[in-house]
């Protein structure tokens, strides 16, 4: 089954399940008289709109790429999560509101063995829903179905403290509901801010995964011809749409047939193992003029805030060495290129040199 038909299937199962929620919950809370549980049947209802929206996201997401989005429609994905928790945080809002005035007036509730019941049933059956949603939402990358997945978790909590809100009022004649309500909205809305910052920063452009960057340049670094792999960057267009670029050293003595080869290689690898799309750039290395390369490492290793040195190249009729340095971000950049510089400098004044300003942005 392909992705795009796992995550309706997923969705469509989360639908029915919170429809007849809703349905059993609503009744049992009129019934009975319960605020809470009320207001659980109103949260099971918005879970069944947000597998709606996952359903319709992961549809226009799917569209192919025109003129206009030659990158396909992939991100509308990242905007079904952004609505899903603004949802969420709508029913933490609307639960805290209500339930505040039950803390200093509380409804008379009389609760049945039968509502009983059927609230302990719903918790099972929302964590059950939750654990499967959320695990097939991070099997197949797809942050609606793990942003619906917790969300249903949280319904699972809401059903479980109102359970022993009800045991409570019947055994100690004493209501709770109004404060275990303002305490789970507190969860509620923490939970919608959370999705919303995880899934904003994917909008933006976060940070190239750890693991992920290693694996890339690992990846690379088996071909013999490959010194090491630098500058990776990493964009998404879409959880399953990734391109980018990396350089990669090799020696300056191959022809531009064997880097044909090497780099046609390296694209379909990674392609084949992580289907990103990869473009491959080239540092040439000169090992004639290793010794120059030897010192500057030495001086380097004297500065923590010096993270690499990569693309070292010595142009020798022109007498001059360029390279690129990654300095950490807190540090003063210029004041520390200056002092390498002059250091080098004193080494070997034969030559002029160029230091290239690089940025951390993937291992």
């Amino acid at each position: 089954m392909g992705r795009e038909s796992t995550i309706i299937k997923t969705s469509v199962v989360g639908i029915i399940v919170n429809l007849i929620l809703v349905v059993f919950k609503a009744s049992v809370g009129i019934f009975v008289n319960s605020i809470a549980i009320t207001l659980d049947a109103i949260n099971n209802l918005t879970d069944a709109l947000s597998s709606i929206i996952t359903i319709i996201g992961t549809k226009l997401a799917n569209k192919a790429p025109d003129k206009n989005h030659p990158y396909g429609y992939g991100r509308i994905e990242y905007f079904s999560s952004v609505i899903i928790a603004v949802i969420v945080l709508w029913a933490g809002i609307t639960a805290f509101q209500e339930s505040w005035p039950k803390i200093f007036n509380p409804d008379v509730t009389s609760y049945t063995t039968v509502s009983l019941i059927i609230i302990a049933v719903a918790v099972v059956v929302k964590i059950l829903l939750g654990r499967y949603v959320k695990n097939i939402g991070e099997k197949i990358n797809s942050r609606a179905l793990v942003a619906s997945g917790s969300d249903a978790f949280f319904d699972a909590i809401l059903s479980l403290s109102t359970l022993i809100a009800a045991i409570i009022s019947i055994y100690f004649n004493i209501s709770i509901e109004g404060i275990l309500g303002v305490i789970i909205s507190f969860v509620i809305i923490k939970a919608s801010i959370d999705i919303l910052k995880e899934t904003i920063d994917s909008m933006i452009g976060n940070r190239v995964d750890s693991e992920l960057s290693l694996k890339i340049k690992n990846l690379i670094e088996e071909f013999d011809e490959v010194y090491g792999a630098y500058d990776l960057t990493l964009h998404n267009y879409g959880p399953e749409n990734m391109m980018g670029s990396v350089h990669i050293e090799i020696n300056d003595e191959l022809s531009a047939s064997e880097i044909h080869t090497l780099t046609r290689n390296i694209t379909t690898k990674i392609y084949d193992e992580l289907s990103i799309i990869l473009t491959v750039g080239i540092y040439a290395r000169n090992n004639k003029f290793d010794f120059i390369k030897n010192d500057l490492d030495k001086i380097v290793s004297e500065y923590e805030e010096v993270l690499q040195i990569h693309g070292f190249y010595v142009y020798e009729n022109e007498k001059l060495v360029s390279f690129d340095i990654i300095v950490d971000f807190d540090a003063d950049r210029d004041a520390v290129k200056n002092e390498i510089s002059s250091k080098i400098k004193e080494k070997h004044p034969e030559f002029d040199y160029i230091i290239i300003d690089d940025y951390d942005v993937s291992d």
